[in-house]
């Protein structure tokens, strides 16, 4: 009995936790199909008496929220894909080739982890200056091409690939192209889902750089494009949430989606030694 009531208790806390975590987006998400003053009204309203597009209009339409949409998605996809590549080839690399200074190369590397990224900010700015990147797609997709952290999980999983798979594929005649494309990503395919995850979203969350490289309004990304738009419009609560669900529902559903590979890549690259 005390067994059960146990467990009564602890999911009955679990239950009040996500409830309490949920309800935030929750009452977003229903502002944002609430009438223009309508949340700010006494008693607030949990949900809209009479729900309403006109926030969404409102933001596609004069406010041209779709350009800044597809802008973070370009962005975003690109950087997600250049990444995951970059990452999968050089965690591979230092896990299983050898090559003189590979240790001391990667403790460097994760040295690196402790410097702030805003720290890297005025130079890579400077350096990229010259190169005609400053107020491109191409410019606000470079810092994201690779990170330490990638490198440092694909590298924690591909040392369990067991060595004897790769010599045979070498003694095969297959060289290290190929077995790195036919052996060893399909043997990644978790820890590839856990980088998509981890890149789309810290790309797509990305405001202080893409503030400081994109300088032309048309080329801003999402929550750049919100913060200038809360500016403008600082009581229009509901029409800010609406921007507020069209920011957060796209890696919203990325999440939902690879949210079972993701575990199973974060968790396995946790416990290979």
């Amino acid at each position: 009995m005390n067994s059960r009531l146990a467990i009564w208790l602890v999911n009955g806390l679990l239950a009040v936790l996500a409830a309490s975590t949920l309800f935030p987006l929750l009452w977003m998400l229903s502002a944002s199909f609430m009438a223009p003053g309508a949340s700010t009204s006494l008693p607030t309203p949990i949900l809209p008496w009479s729900p309403t597009l006109e926030n969404y209009g409102t933001l596609f339409g004069s406010i041209g929220m779709g350009r800044y949409l597809l802008n973070s998605l370009l962005i975003a996809s690109a950087a997600t894909a250049i990444s995951v590549t970059f990452n999968l080839m050089a965690g591979y690399a230092f896990a299983k080739l050898r090559f003189r200074g590979r240790d001391a190369l990667f403790r460097l590397l994760l040295g690196a982890l402790v410097i702030p990224g805003q720290v890297a900010m005025l130079p890579l700015f400077l350096m990229l200056k010259p190169l005609g990147l400053i107020n491109t797609y191409g410019g606000a997709i470079v810092p994201a091409m690779a990170s330490v952290f990638g490198i440092f999980l694909v590298r924690q999983f591909a040392r369990g690939i067991p060595d004897e798979l790769l010599e045979a594929a070498r003694i095969d005649g297959a060289g290290e192209l190929r077995i790195f494309t036919t052996v060893v990503v399909p043997l990644l395919k978790p820890i590839v889902a856990t980088l998509a995850v981890f890149s789309f979203l810290g790309t797509w969350n990305d405001f202080m750089w893409p503030l400081i490289v994109l300088t032309d309004d048309s080329l801003h990304t999402l929550p750049v494009a919100l913060a200038g738009l809360s500016r403008e419009h600082v009581q229009d609560n509901e029409l800010m949430m609406a921007g507020s669900v069209i920011t957060v529902l796209p890696v919203l559903l990325l999440f939902l989606a690879l949210q079972r590979q993701y575990m199973e890549g974060l968790l396995a690259g946790s416990v290979k030694g």
